[in-house]
């Protein structure tokens, strides 16, 4: 029993500190926008949410070298940002998916940054915890498939 609660109290405080800011599941439902241009596949290739590949691969994107995606093609202020050292950090995506080419201006200090991405999103929090949960840190933790979001939608009403 003693270690049962144990257990129990380390995942709630590690879920509670990688999940602070947003809701899983609402962020899920709107990574839905996000799919015309990414998706979520794990290193053996199983698309775990299938989406475009206009955008890189989100799958381990939380802790991540930015720019570092193998065979895709980013812009120069995105490759510039990863080599200079820029990790992606939960706050860090916040940022950047709420104005991609404000951030990369402000973090590459090139005030001619350009990002590939144009989508603007005003509450990033949600997606970025649906993010979170395909972190190597997680291990599989919050995977869903892209079925299982659309059985998840049927019974869901607005």
């Amino acid at each position: 029993m003693k270690t049962i609660l144990s257990s129990a109290a380390m995942i709630l405080a590690l879920s509670g500190t990688a999940f602070a800011e947003g809701d899983v599941a609402k962020g899920e439902k709107d990574f839905k926008k996000c799919k015309s241009c990414h998706g979520i596949v794990d290193d053996s290739g199983e698309a775990l949410f299938k989406g475009g590949k206009t955008g890189p691969n989100l799958y381990g994107v939380v802790g991540r070298q930015a720019g570092t995606v193998e065979d895709f093609k980013y812009g120069d202020s995105i490759v510039a940002a990863g080599e200079a050292g820029l990790v992606w950090t939960e706050e860090l995506l916040m940022e950047y998916i709420k104005d991609p080419k404000g951030f990369l201006k402000e973090h590459t200090g090139d005030s001619a940054a350009k990002s590939k991405m144009t989508f603007k999103w005003g509450k990033p929090e949600d997606i970025v915890a649906f993010l979170a949960t395909f972190s190597p840190e997680m291990s599989g933790e919050g995977e869903a498939t892209e079925s299982e979001a659309t059985e998840s939608d049927s019974t869901t009403t607005n």
